[in-house]
């Protein structure tokens, strides 16, 4: 049943890009030869040999999203996520048709027909438009219907202990999902008839079959402890003969401070604990991303560095910037830049220090740019140098971070990526004088779930809300 309807939600997919992918054919024939945003310099074509290209790239390009993976229904998967990836499989099509259209020459009357190069400039604009705009459309839709019940896959947990909660928790948090949770199966003597957050324990995993049966389960989730392999073993043998998806959630949270990765060992599967999401093109195109948004915010703000330079040095002929050792990427430690805001030499007499709020070693001015984060603009630079990222954890003192490395559990997980300007704790609250443990526990959800799209929400975010919370 379940594979039924992910069959049915990419045939819809695949219905609206061909609708869109059609609809952003003629819109680009029309702005490029009725509407001429690019003027003309000769007779409109006939709209024959284009008509002919229709269905190359009708049979083509959604071939191309396949192999992107936008026909494989994820009901987790962002919408930022998704539009990355329907640009890059727009952007690979593109190059095939430009292929195909260097090769492929119809003849028209006295010669070989030339398509042209601003209709195959506009249309793949145009489509990413189009095809964006109805799979959200799409995507809006499908979520409704789930929010009103509608469409659901009906969950059951086997394992109602710490994992299985943590895993209902996630389930109830996203109703978008259409995630309908049944409920648990133990067999703790003491769980039977209890219920955890809302889910009932339905009995003894010796009850499965009749649960199956009688709930139409469509997914499994197998949370149950380390101590347990044998009895999950069983489980997974007796779910070959039934048609239902089973995921397993191994017990090795505690371990897998970052993502977990399948690899080969001559045959032998391994499992990489602390396997870090940035690596290969996924660091390269990050690091396209730091030096591409640093260079145009320094052009940016080109006119306001100078002034406020000048105001700081105006109030009291001190330094204007102010150097911090900080340890970034791999526990190395950098020099971090910072407009000076506090009074200079102003840990002479009591060392290292949080700053607080209303900190009376800071100037005027100081005050008014760290409650907007005007102090941070100089770390632009730290970027382009490369020693942080535009988005990451903060980077910390090395006192500091050898006080908390031993009271804190993965403090140093936070060191597997470059420390960054702005960062998914800080979005949420989470800097200046505040719960250590609290920025560790949303550092350590950045690390394990980073993208590219992860990265732009952050920035979004940023942007949105401000850096002004909770900035001491």
């Amino acid at each position: 049943m379940i594979h039924q309807k992910r069959r049915e939600t990419a045939a819809i997919y695949l219905i609206g890009d061909l609708l869109a992918l059609t609809a952003a054919f003629f819109a680009a024939w029309g702005l490029r030869f009725q509407l001429e945003v690019v003027p003309l310099t000769a007779a409109v074509p006939d709209l024959e040999p284009y008509l002919n290209l229709l269905p190359v790239v009708l049979a083509s390009w959604p071939v191309v999203f396949y192999f992107h993976g936008l026909y494989q229904v994820r009901r987790s998967r962002s919408r930022v996520d998704e539009l990355l990836t329907l640009m890059l499989a727009v952007a690979l099509a593109t190059v095939l048709l430009l292929a195909f259209t260097a090769t492929y020459r119809p003849t028209l009357g006295d010669g070989p027909f030339t398509f042209s190069r601003a209709f195959l400039l506009l249309f793949p604009i145009a489509a990413f438009l189009f095809a964006g705009g109805v799979r959200f459309s799409i995507r809006q839709w499908l979520r409704n219907r789930r929010r009103r019940g509608l469409g659901q896959q009906r969950i059951l947990i086997i394992g109602a202990g710490t994992l299985g909660r943590e895993i209902t928790l996630k389930i109830q948090e996203h109703r978008e999902f259409g995630f309908e949770l049944v409920g648990f199966l133990d067999d703790d003597p003491g769980k039977a008839g209890a219920v955890f957050h809302g889910a009932p324990v339905l009995g003894p995993v010796a009850s499965l079959d009749e649960v199956l049966e009688e709930q139409r389960i469509d997914q499994v989730f197998l949370a149950l402890p380390l101590e347990a392999h044998k009895k999950m073993l069983r489980l997974l043998r007796r779910f070959n003969r039934e048609c239902v998806e089973v995921k397993l959630v191994p017990d090795i949270l505690q371990y897998a401070t970052l993502n977990a990765a399948l690899e080969d060992l001559d045959g032998t599967p391994v499992i990489n604990l602390s396997q870090v999401p940035l690596q290969g093109w996924y660091s390269l195109a990050k690091r396209a991303m730091d030096i591409s948004i640093a260079t145009l915010a320094l052009l940016a703000l080109l006119p306001l560095l100078p002034i406020v330079a000048a105001i700081i040095w105006l109030e009291d002929r001190g330094p204007i910037f102010y150097s911090q050792e900080r340890m970034g990427l791999d526990g190395q430690p950098f020099m971090i830049y910072k407009f000076r805001s506090m009074r200079a030499n102003a840990e002479s007499s009591s060392g290292p220090v949080w700053a607080i709020k209303d900190d009376p070693r800071r100037t005027r001015i100081g005050g008014f740019l760290r409650r907007w984060s005007l102090d941070e603009l100089p770390q632009l630079w730290n970027i382009l140098r490369g020693d942080m990222s535009i988005v990451g954890p903060r980077p910390e003192r090395p006192a500091f971070v050898h006080e908390f490395k031993h009271k804190i559990p993965q403090y140093m997980m936070r060191h597997r990526v470059k420390a960054g300007l702005t960062g998914w704790a800080q979005v949420h609250g989470w800097r200046g004088n505040t719960s250590i443990k609290k920025r560790i526990q949303y550092d350590l959800y950045y690390i394990q779930n980073w993208s590219l799209g992860l990265d732009l929400k952050i920035l979004w975010l940023t942007v949105r809300r401000g850096l002004r919370l909770n900035a001491y």
